[in-house]
């Protein structure tokens, strides 16, 4: 798939970005998690940091086809108009205070969820999907995404979308191949359904229909959609907010239902360590490139082969920003169904405290364009570059 130019039209005049630094914003997949999203763009945008890319899985691509959707003023309305909806259902807060309690309180949610829907969003198939026809949407899952549709028409200007002010892509599985397509504005234009293509989890949600092929969630592959922006050609410096529902680390299980939630994080942030452990090793081999470079003879400064390693050598420079979201002592597996009001707005602020924290950090401010390429900062727990 052809990959085109980064639009720059969003380099800020924010003191938070170096001149010439265009700001991407990279959305992993994690259902109700993805409020965390939301609350990292408000404040991305308080301080004048507005995307030029946003790339999306799953929940992932839902808030970016709204940012990118809507003009800067609207982006954080329209977000809360998303997920004040879809968090509707359950908007009382819990009645005692405690780990207990909230835990009771969280795993009501999550059933209220599993066994009605959410407003705006999906709701059961009715009949059952074992007595639908075979073959048709019905049979093939639990719910119908069909309010996720009406839902997007009314949030998101697919015309604004697709007409290239700002880059939005996609993630999703083809159900018959199984391979891994990216929907990119930069080459083709981009509908509801490619949305909702890329968060048609099975068996939950039915395949969605695009051109004569079926997608599914692009999480059944890669949950974050870093590496396809990674491989993106182009020469301009990047600067990387990778924005992940799930933590790769955690503590060790003490029950069955602990050990189901910490095999769901590690399954879903598995391909974010391997992104960056590629990038770490990039990192090196420029490194040793640029060493090598140094102790070459003069009589082979204009050798093909050492232009040529000199020119991959001297790419663009990319700085990687980790905001990861930190599970709370009384959630369990079901924190990525779980969309009651409370934790909906604990999310969203968990979300704009991480921006907060991260861009208020020493070693954030006296951050310099990365020498050998490629920075990576994850300041919200141990600061690491």
């Amino acid at each position: 798939m052809p990959k085109a130019r980064v639009n720059s039209r969003s380099k800020s005049a924010s003191s938070e970005l170096r001149a010439g630094e265009v700001p991407v914003l990279v959305l992993q997949g994690g259902g109700a998690l993805g409020a965390y999203q939301a609350g990292v763009y408000e404040e991305l945008a308080v301080t004048g940091i507005e995307p030029a890319w946003v790339s999306g899985i799953s929940i992932g691509a839902i808030n970016a086809a709204i940012i990118v959707g809507n003009p800067p003023k609207r982006r954080v309305e329209r977000l809360h108009d998303f997920w004040s909806s879809v968090s509707s259902h359950l908007i009382a807060e819990p009645i005692l205070k405690g780990l207990g309690s909230r835990s009771l309180f969280n795993e009501f949610s999550a059933a209220l969820a599993a066994s009605f829907g959410l407003p705006g969003f999906f709701q059961p198939f009715f009949p059952p999907a074992f007595l639908q026809p075979s073959g048709t949407p019905g049979a093939l899952a639990v719910y119908d995404t069909a309010p996720l549709r009406a839902t997007l028409e009314r949030l998101v200007d697919f015309d604004l979308i697709n007409s290239g002010k700002t880059r939005l892509s996609v993630g999703a599985v083809n159900v018959r191949s199984g391979n891994f397509v990216y929907f990119d504005s930069a080459d083709r234009k981009i509908g509801p359904e490619h949305i909702m293509a890329s968060g048609a989890l099975p068996p939950g949600f039915p395949p969605i229909e695009i051109e004569g092929e079926y997608y599914w969630d692009g999480g059944l592959v890669s949950n974050t959609p870093l590496q396809y922006v990674l491989d993106a050609d182009g020469h301009e410096d990047l600067l990387i907010f990778q924005v992940d529902l799930f933590s790769a680390r955690g503590e060790m299980p003490r029950t069955l239902a602990e050990a189901a939630e910490r095999e769901k994080d590690i399954r879903y942030s598995s391909r974010t360590r391997l992104n960056t452990d590629t990038i770490r090793r990039r990192h090196k081999m420029q490194m040793a490139i640029h060493n090598l470079l140094a102790k070459l003879p003069k009589n082979l400064e204009h050798d093909p082969d050492v232009e040529q390693l000199r020119a991959e050598n001297d790419k663009a420079a990319i700085s990687i920003v980790h905001l990861i979201y930190r599970r709370k002592h009384y959630e369990s597996q079901s924190k990525d169904y779980e969309f009651s009001r409370t934790s909906v707005m604990e999310h969203w602020q968990s979300g704009r405290f991480d921006v907060r924290r991260t861009l208020r950090h020493e070693i954030w401010k006296k951050r310099t364009r990365p020498k050998m390429g490629v920075a990576i900062f994850d300041l919200t727990r141990d600061a690491t570059d």
